[in-house]
């Protein structure tokens, strides 16, 4: 796995081109950075202008924290009780979608002596945690009552920002009105956003006072099913090579279950990579990788570990040649998205699903050794 940082640093810059002067950038490293390395990520954003990290356990928090990262991170999940104290302890952003969750987070920072810093989580249409809007001023009210509690943010999720703008700008008109009614009752919260990739750049008034960029950081569609447009660049790329090859005559079996059956004379290459390195084994007889330049097609069952692709009798292929999975060669990419369309899934669980046993070089401008 290649991750080129340069690509990063330029998506980010894009994005920062894209938003309000002034407007935070939260670049969200959560999943290990969607599989690209969440410690090189978050410093390669830092470094380009984000103000926050955002991630989605408490342990990739405290990692990031391990790491030497002293940045601001908000935990954007719900948090469990028993977790609170190294919330505090690591000095990281919690959401608070209950007065029960403020309550535990207002202990345990007066049992360290420090303070807390919270967002609070509104729902409006995601469904997943937060109160309501006709809830959230009573949990703002009990929050900022309570000892060792700072309200720094309040935020909500949109949920079809990339394919339903009526729904978006629904949300929205609710997250404002909300936020209004706050101030005017004398709760001023410094930070307020709900825009992620596909709303920040698609709909200016989601900026507001911070933007979640997740999928625009990697080169990712928003839409997670058609590739980007060309003003980004895919930051990963999936690289293997020729193991062995054979030429097999007509009606030759490839893999379990006998399903690719060849119809002629061909020749079969076969590829150390497999589903344990996260080449879904749905990508059985519809995927195509990059060999010298041309795209050929996987046949038979991805297995555990290999895969064969078939190629003409008159192919010029060797053992060790380099095989694209994703990525570019010669004039030719192939995206996360293509992947994900073979799939039937979309280029977020592509890049999140490459295991660690792959490993990642990081090559651009900010070139760092093998992990």
């Amino acid at each position: 796995m290649e991750i080129n940082t340069t690509n990063i640093a330029n998506n980010l810059k894009r994005v920062k081109a894209a938003v309000p002067s002034g407007t935070h950038i939260m670049a969200v490293v959560k999943a290990d950075a969607y599989g690209h390395g969440a410690a090189p990520v978050a410093m390669i954003s830092l470094e380009q202008g984000a103000s926050f990290l955002g991630v989605a356990l408490l342990e990739e928090g405290v990692a990031l924290r391990r790491a030497g990262i002293a940045a601001p991170i908000l935990f954007m999940g719900a948090f469990f009780p028993w977790q609170a104290p190294d919330l505090v302890r690591f000095g990281l952003t919690a959401t608070v979608a209950s007065v029960e969750s403020a309550e535990c987070l207002s202990d345990a920072a007066v049992a360290s002596g420090r303070r807390a810093r919270v967002h609070i989580k509104v729902d409006t249409g995601m469904g997943r945690i937060g109160l309501t809007p006709a809830d959230i001023p009573g949990l703002v009210r009990r929050a900022s009552r309570l000892p060792g509690i700072d309200i720094e943010g309040i935020f909500t999720h949109l949920a079809c920002a990339e394919c339903n703008q009526a729904m978006t700008l629904r949300q929205l008109e609710q997250f404002h009105d909300l936020t209004e009614s706050l101030r005017a009752q004398g709760y001023s919260i410094p930070l307020r956003h709900a825009a992620n990739s596909a709303a920040a750049l698609a709909v200016p008034e989601s900026a507001l006072d911070m933007v979640r960029v997740g999928a625009a950081l990697y080169g990712l569609s928003p839409t997670g099913a058609t590739p980007p447009g060309p003003e980004w660049a895919q930051a990963m790329s999936f690289h293997t090579r020729v193991a062995y090859v054979k030429a097999v005559p007509a009606n030759t079996t490839v893999s379990y279950g006998a399903a690719y059956v060849s119809r002629g004379p061909e020749v079969i290459a076969t590829l150390p990579v497999g589903y344990a390195d996260g080449y879904s084994r749905s990508l059985s007889g519809k995927a195509e990788v990059l060999l010298n330049g041309e795209r050929r097609h996987v046949v038979g069952k991805v297995c555990m570990d290999q895969i064969m692709i078939s190629l003409p009798l008159d192919a010029h292929v060797e053992v060790g040649d380099e095989v694209i999975l994703m990525g570019c060669q010669g004039d030719d990419t192939i995206y996360a998205e293509d992947l994900a369309r073979w799939t039937g899934s979309i280029g977020y669980e592509v890049v999140c699903g490459i295991s660690k046993r792959v490993p990642r070089v990081y090559v651009g401008g900010r070139e760092q050794e093998q992990q």
